[in-house]
């Protein structure tokens, strides 16, 4: 197959962002998502995710019921949004800037950055042959721990891009890790535990960029899933709606307040609490006019830890109900299997015969 622009000779997509550029009389087969299960719409479709304010967590008079909201939230929903979060504005505007930069460089420029054989990480999609593919480009790439960055990969990144994202996420991950402290005091946890898993531990950027498209409601621009990782904190860069998450069976549309940041729970945050708190479905959606924007932040544990149920919450009335494995095996299984809702924890939750 010659490369059309957004096809490689080898027939591996390149950019989605490119493909929108093209006359299309159809969608490409290897896009179409049929038979999806569609929104909730009218009046219903605006009920709001739980909002949780953090001056009222840190505020002497109103932590307590606060905590409360978040335990509940993370609990009943798996997903969040977070207001007063004391990250800069100025920042965030800087962030968005750099990001709409970057992906309005020339391809042969973002392509300096691709996913390499073999490897998960990098400019654009994993491309398994047999697989539907997703309507949308991505930049992956781990922050943290440094010594784990790919020189290819965030330390080649145009120096503005990667200065506006390192300031966002010393912001981003102080915060991350205080609501996972507060976490572990709503499930009366061993606080130590807690820490002792996340800090320091493997953080990943994904950058995400979903071009419009003619027939939106034929294609998806994440497939449903729940998050591997520990804790991620999403932000809408753009302003553009697109998250939808699974509550009770059905699809709803989230509705961004403005500058608030959406958290939700992973799976490795389920297994911990030993399934108190929920891991739950989304899915990100396309539309016809618009193309949208959002960064993820994905707070991981360190490599060298294990993910289980903590010890802190297991006892007799309460035994395990998940595996204990090692993080680089859980990582290995994780990145195995394609996006596919909530198969990563029914992996790992022991059968009893």
């Amino acid at each position: 197959m010659e490369s059309n622009g957004f096809e490689s000779k080898s027939g591996s997509v390149l950019s989605v962002k490119e493909l929108a550029k093209q006359p299309m009389s159809a969608i490409p087969h290897r896009y179409l998502h049929l038979n999806q299960e569609p929104p909730l719409s009218g009046a219903v479709a605006c009920h709001q995710l739980p909002v949780i304010d953090v001056n009222k967590l840190f505020s002497t008079r109103s932590a307590d019921s606060e905590l409360q909201n978040l335990h509940t939230a993370c609990k009943e929903w798996g997903f969040f949004q977070l207001v007063n979060h004391g990250v800069s504005s100025s920042v965030m505007k800087k962030l968005k800037h750099e990001i709409e930069e970057f992906f309005n460089l020339p391809l042969e420029e973002k392509m300096k950055f691709k996913v390499r054989s073999g490897e998960f990480e990098g400019f654009g999609m994993v491309d398994r042959l047999d697989d539907k593919l997703d309507w949308g480009d991505r930049l992956f790439f781990t922050i943290n721990p440094i010594h784990k960055r790919k020189p290819h990969l965030f330390p080649a990144l145009p120096s503005s891009l990667r200065n506006a994202t390192e300031s966002y996420y010393s912001e981003i991950h102080n915060l991350g890790m205080r609501i996972l402290g507060l976490m572990a005091k709503a499930l009366r946890m061993d606080a130590n535990e807690m820490s002792q898993v996340f800090e320091d531990g493997q953080q990943l950027v994904r950058i995400n960029y979903y071009p419009p498209c003619p027939q939106p409601e034929l294609v998806v621009g994440l497939r449903p899933h729940s998050d591997g990782g520990g804790l991620t904190i999403l932000n809408q860069v753009n302003g553009v709606d697109g998250l939808q998450i699974k509550k009770d069976g059905v699809w709803i549309p989230v509705n961004f307040l403005p500058d608030a940041l959406v958290v939700n729970v992973g799976d490795i945050l389920e297994i911990m609490s030993n399934g108190v708190y929920k891991s739950v479905e989304h899915r990100a959606t396309i539309n016809s006019r618009e193309e949208r924007i959002s960064f993820a932040l994905f707070i991981n544990s360190k490599l060298e830890a294990e993910v289980g149920p903590a010890r802190s919450l297991i006892n007799s009335e309460n035994p395990p109900l998940f595996r204990t494995v090692g993080m680089e095996d859980y990582l290995k299984s994780f990145f195995s299997r394609k996006l596919d809702g909530k198969t990563n924890v029914e992996c790992m939750k022991i059968t009893h015969n």
